[in-house]
């Protein structure tokens, strides 16, 4: 085989045989592909498409390229839970909590965040103590003890997808359906999972910016499953607005604790109720997400996922106090409000902008090398279809340096669209697909 006759196939449209994508990823990997020939490659696929099987079989070639985490000595299904990422997405902080003490698996591999905020790994570095970097022994046996290990990436976990990625990157193609489908789910297989529940983000604040390029995604993820023999569920989630009020590492994991006792903002608890229902039906513990919701919120409502939370803590070394008292988590020197200039309702908010406010005071990285501030970040007060009145606060930065949060005020302020009409809040899930089907929401919660 040569790069160039494949390239050439995929260019005219053509679909190509599983030996055909496997030489092109290998031979990439291995240094005996050049730059050049690859993205004349990703390109074709970009403009060309990718079959489910062709998709399914470009996952394959990426797990493949590396190591594979071995989670068959933990007893049950195991469930991965994989965000595609927006602004104050906190779930798995309590979500894995909700589900570990249901008796479900939680044996997570997550990975440190690039742009507005940190990943879940930087989250939980905020808690003093905390180790992120256990040996891969002590987190199977930590699953095993607990019901749940939330790590960072260990191994040799797909280094095609990471050296495919740095090459979209740069090319222009890293907005393709089969690329970004392919990318996801190499790494859900690679690190082990049985079933795979999926929450793809939609909205300003979310790289898929309409319903319909989600559920395309949702879609594609979903086929890859089926093809490769993984359980896979996606549900496609509002980002039109930050997810809670919190918007920074430390801040976060204080409003998910806050989630934990059952204080938590409505959006946040209900989409981990909705997620936690289905990891519970992936898992085969209950029947019907109807009847996984029931389980779930008894985790909630009863305690027992916040002392999940807690147990959680200690075991990987962190401080359990922090439940009780938040407090001892970082906390910024300034508390700065960012007030209304106009009265009204709040029409709109540019998501993204949030985001950016918050890398500004350093509670995110510009680049792999920018050093995280986890104290710092945003708190959301005014959302979509709030009343505001001109001196009101619409958020508050906490922040360490006041002229770089002067900037992000500026940021916050420009947006947030204030009129005179009440506007309705967003749906919170806009839909759900399966192998079977795809069920789109009309309302803003699914049961």
């Amino acid at each position: 085989m040569r790069a160039y006759d494949i390239i050439l196939k995929k260019r005219e449209g053509r679909e190509l045989a599983k030996e055909e994508i496997t030489f092109m990823v290998k031979g990439f990997t291995d240094g005996l592909i050049p730059d050049y020939q690859m993205s004349a490659f990703v390109m074709a696929i970009f403009f060309r498409g990718m079959s489910a099987r062709e998709t399914a079989d470009l996952t394959m070639a990426m797990v493949e390229s590396g190591d594979c985490i071995d989670l068959s000595s933990i007893e049950g299904i195991k469930v991965d839970k994989h965000s595609t990422g927006g602004v104050g997405d906190k779930t798995t902080l309590v979500l894995g909590p909700l589900v570990a003490a249901a008796g479900i698996p939680v044996a997570k591999m997550s990975g440190r965040g690039l742009g507005h905020t940190g990943g879940t790994i930087d989250k939980l570095e905020s808690i003093p103590g905390f180790n992120v970097q256990i040996e891969q022994e002590a987190f199977i046996d930590n699953v095993k003890k607990h019901k749940i290990a939330i790590v960072g990436q260990t191994g040799n976990l797909t280094p095609a997808d990471k050296k495919l990625y740095a090459l979209r990157d740069v090319t222009a193609t890293v907005d393709s359906i089969p690329l970004i489908a392919s990318s996801v789910m190499s790494k859900k297989i690679a690190a082990g999972a049985n079933a795979i529940l999926l929450d793809v983000k939609t909205g300003s604040g979310a790289f898929m910016k309409t319903v319909e390029d989600a559920l395309r995604l949702a879609k594609a993820m979903v086929d890859i499953g089926v093809e490769v023999q993984r359980d896979t569920v996606a549900i496609v989630t509002d980002m039109n607005q930050p997810l809670g009020n919190a918007v920074g590492n430390a801040l976060e994991v204080k409003e998910a604790i806050e989630t934990l006792k059952g204080r938590g903002p409505k959006d946040l608890t209900e989409l981990c109720l909705v997620l936690g229902s289905y990891m519970l039906l992936l898992a085969q513990k209950v029947k019907s997400p109807e009847e996984g919701r029931s389980v779930v919120f008894d985790t909630l409502s009863s305690g027992a996922a916040l002392e999940k939370f807690r147990e959680t803590v200690v075991a990987q070394g962190g401080l359990g106090e922090v439940v009780d008292n938040p407090g001892l988590l970082p906390v910024a020197k300034k508390q700065i409000p960012v007030l209304a200039q106009s009265n009204g309702f709040v029409q709109s908010i540019k998501t993204d902008e949030i985001g950016v406010a918050a890398m500004i005071l350093g509670a995110g990285r510009e680049t792999k090398e920018s050093k995280i501030d986890l104290s710092v970040g945003v708190v959301i007060r005014k959302k979509i279809g709030d009343r505001v009145r001109a001196g009101e606060e619409l958020a508050v930065l906490h922040a360490n340096d006041e002229g770089v949060a002067q900037d992000a005020a500026a940021i916050i302020n420009q947006a947030y669209k204030i009129g005179p009409g009440a506007t309705s809040m967003p749906k919170l899930v806009h839909g759900i697909v399966t192998k079977e089907d795809t069920k789109i929401f009309k309302s803003y919660i699914t049961f």
